[in-house]
């Protein structure tokens, strides 16, 4: 395998010396690259510049010599799932909420697969999803390179409290709506008792994963990091329970696309009172917390988890 020596090249031109070199190789192909300091910078730019096309290896890290495998991965056979596109770019994930693809239960199609299932022009789709790659991307959260256990401690943090505090005011106020608006907006009540199936939901399903599921996912990327080994789980493979929690997913995103569709896509009647218009527009919010919610789980939290399972069982 063919080295690079950077320290040898002028300070301005090194990144693009390590461009070009990786763009000339074949799927499957790397070279290393030698330094005399962290190239994490690198790291980051590649990531900007190639997205998750290559892997990244430390073979020695300091304190004066810093080498790196960069391997350019394989093209897949199989076109990405919806779910990977997001997983790859976030995003990508306000164009699949647009034309009403679900891309966090209902991760696992193809793009052409969903929008048939849907009887949406896959051409009109996959010309939005371009014109994201065209924009400049920010310094979003790249969750599909976090440690597992910061992602569970985001998930947590973020999620997980979101949906506490916002389960019971948007319980009250769909009651509230459904009581005042029931007669003349029938759909309301319905809303309701949708919402009120989601809460009931929700809230064992969190304490599962808090109390059983996170902390052994957590336990897994400790010891990958420090090299140590797993005890036996008490309820053996990963693969059950997250098949467990991926279908309490579906079973919530069911109810909020009902509700979605029931609202009109939380577009409030013109006679609306301003709780009736608040309700619509929580429940949006809450919708779009949800999509990122059971996305970073079911696309990226549970297949990495079992994957590193495998790898440490092996």
């Amino acid at each position: 395998m063919e080295t690079l020596d950077v320290t040898q090249i002028e300070p301005r031109l090194k990144h693009p010396a390590i461009f070009q070199k990786f763009d000339a190789l074949s799927g499957g192909e790397a070279f290393v690259i030698h330094n005399d300091h962290d190239p994490k910078p690198l790291y980051y730019q590649m990531v900007a510049e190639r997205g998750q096309t290559f892997d990244w290896e430390y073979l020695e890290e300091g304190p004066e010599i810093w080498e790196v495998k960069i391997s350019k991965l394989k093209l897949k056979e199989k076109p990405l799932t919806i779910g990977e596109l997001v997983t790859e770019d976030f995003r990508k994930a306000e164009v699949f909420s647009k034309f009403g693809l679900d891309f966090c239960c209902g991760g696992g199609k193809s793009l052409k697969e969903a929008c048939e299932e849907k009887g949406i022009n896959e051409k009109e789709v996959e010309t939005a999803l371009t014109e994201v790659e065209r924009q400049a991307k920010n310094r979003q959260q790249d969750f599909n390179n976090w440690e597992l256990d910061f992602l569970v401690d985001y998930i947590f943090n973020i999620h997980h409290k979101y949906v506490k505090e916002a389960v019971n005011m948007l319980y009250e106020f769909s009651n509230k709506v459904a009581n005042v608006h029931g007669e003349n907006h029938p759909e309301v009540i319905r809303i309701a008792s949708l919402f009120e199936s989601i809460a009931r939901e929700l809230d064992p399903h969190m304490q599962k994963e808090e109390s059983i599921l996170f902390p052994y996912i957590k336990q897994l990327a400790v010891a990958k990091r420090e090299n140590t080994r797993m005890g036996t789980s008490p309820f053996g493979s990963i693969e059950a329970p997250v098949s467990m929690m991926e279908s309490e997913h579906v079973a919530v995103g069911g109810s909020m696309d009902e509700i979605n569709h029931l609202s009109n896509g939380f577009t409030p009647p013109e006679d609306a009172c301003s709780s009736y218009r608040a309700l619509y527009r929580k429940l949006n919010e809450f919708e779009q917390d949800l999509h990122q919610h059971i996305h970073l789980e079911n696309n990226i939290l549970f297949p990495k988890a079992i994957q590193l399972e495998k790898e440490l069982l092996a």
